[in-house]
């Protein structure tokens, strides 16, 4: 077969409409596919390619070699059948040889359908999406307004009450509107990161001040239950930085938060290190290392997604919506950084986040680049020592457990002794956490106790305390 057989052969059966015709705008040839589209048939001959093309052909004597879509440029035209229905097709043309022309043509009606479809689609996401972002924001608006009023008369009473058990339960009303204020919070910044309409606020501030803000709102918490706090920042992190204070302050707090809240015994440590500098804008590296229960490695996945914790029983004991950790992630990677968690069950875990800020005025003199590595997060010696010895406080029966166990016995009864029973119930249910290896009878004693604690019942309080004691 030779070359120009195989030609024709190729161009009958494409999957193009293929017309060959001349400057008058006859056509010579049109292929099989192009007979089928069009129908009509093996009569091409009696057609030009101003009945197939009327709106793009050229008047009768003009030369087509003007016409768009001529060469590699491919434009849309509308094409018209025998029975002059017509379809949107996209062509272009060629010069075979003077005076003659190939014309490839590809019907784009399901094209044209389905980015018809993918638009309307996306309009229809995007309507939905805005009345979800404006339900969220009513229903979020209209449940602050109660909860601000249950809160304001809640703290007029507790000033105005006398007796502590009252103020104790008014505390309680008090708390839980904190909460829920915290939850109405979350819902609305989640919301606004999944609509896309969530932006930083830049502006200068002074670093060690924000640190040390953050520092206070949570040093009474974390020393209330018995645990150590240390806060260090690298000589290297400058003073003065621009950025979204607010955001960087809602991530620790946030950490810091699930830290103390999971955290019974040992310590929690907040370091802050310079790792890059690129002109003006500044890396800095974070870590919030805690001595808590610690996270298996096949549960850490689920940490940052929405809505999701590692397991129901996390919910029940210490309450969230699941939605924080996936809130920070968002806004970690709005400062174009990145957050990431190590953790062992039973000794801690260390949650890191790094991210850019630039530097006011003369703190970008050095303006050449310089790449620092970012540390690996890890357990250092030092932090695994205390990570194993915090272990064996864990494990029941060891020297270690004993002493801590008698330890918070003593500050929950001073607590109770001082009517502070929010202090007392948190000291209880890290008894209760500590005796969780031990045997039936001290499980049972250690979860009375703490019932006792919830009910304020000072009589079944020590009862239980001093068989606690006994059995220790």
């Amino acid at each position: 077969m030779d070359r120009d057989a195989v030609m024709e052969f190729a161009m009958e059966h494409a999957m193009e409409m293929a017309f060959l015709f001349d400057s008058d705008g006859k056509i010579l040839y049109a292929n099989q596919t192009a007979r089928e589209h069009l129908e009509y048939g093996d009569a091409e001959r009696t057609w030009t390619m101003r009945d197939v093309f009327p709106a793009e052909f050229p008047e009768e004597g003009a030369d087509p070699g003007g016409m768009s879509g001529m060469g590699d440029e491919v434009c849309e035209m509308v094409a018209y059948r025998g029975n002059r229905t017509c379809f949107p097709v996209k062509a272009r043309l060629l010069t075979k040889e003077p005076g003659t022309y190939v014309c490839l043509a590809v019907d784009a009606s399901r094209e044209n359908f389905m980015e018809k479809r993918v638009a309307k689609a996306g309009q229809e996401m995007e309507s939905a999406q805005k009345v979800k972002s404006e339900f969220v924001a009513n229903v979020t608006h209209e449940l602050r307004t109660p909860v601000n009023g249950i809160l304001g008369n809640t703290r007029e009473l507790i000033e105005m009450e006398t007796s502590e058990e009252k103020k104790r339960l008014l505390r309680l009303v008090e708390r839980g509107c904190n909460d829920m204020h915290a939850i109405i919070n979350s819902i609305l910044d989640f919301s606004k990161l999944e609509a896309g309409k969530f932006s930083l606020e830049l502006r200068e501030f002074n670093f060690r001040n924000m640190l040390d803000y953050v520092k206070s709102n949570h040093s009474n918490k974390i020393t209330e239950k018995g645990l150590e706090f240390f806060v260090t920042i690298s000589p290297e992190v400058p003073e003065v930085i621009i950025g979204d204070e607010l955001r960087i302050v809602q991530i620790l707090n946030n950490l810091l938060s699930n830290a103390c809240k999971f955290t019974s015994v040992g310590k929690i440590m907040v370091e802050v290190v310079k790792t890059a500098q690129m002109g003006s804008r500044v890396e800095l590296f974070f870590m919030v290392i805690d001595t808590g229960i610690g996270i298996e490695k096949t549960d850490q996945d689920k940490l940052f997604k929405s809505f999701s914790q590692v397991d129901a029983s996390i919910s029940r004991r210490f309450g969230g919506t699941g939605l924080g950790l996936n809130i920070c992630k968002q806004l970690v990677e709005l400062m174009d950084g990145n957050i990431r968690v190590e953790s062992e069950k039973g000794k801690g875990s260390i949650f890191s986040f790094h991210i850019w800020v630039e530097v006011p005025g003369d703190g970008a003199a050095d303006q050449q680049p310089q790449q620092a590595e970012i540390p690996t997060v890890s357990y250092t010696p030092h932090s695994l020592a205390e990570m194993e010895e915090t272990q064996e406080i864990w494990q029941y029966g060891s020297p270690q457990n004993q002493k801590e166990i008698r330890q918070k016995l003593s500050k929950l009864i001073l607590s109770v002794e001082m009517e502070n029973w929010e202090k007392a119930e948190m000291f209880a249910e890290t008894i209760k956490q500590l005796t969780r290896e031990a045997p039936p009878e001290i499980k049972s004693v250690a979860l009375r106790l703490k019932m006792a604690v919830q009910k304020g019942d000072y009589e079944k309080v020590t009862t239980q305390h001093e068989a606690l004691v006994k059995l220790i």
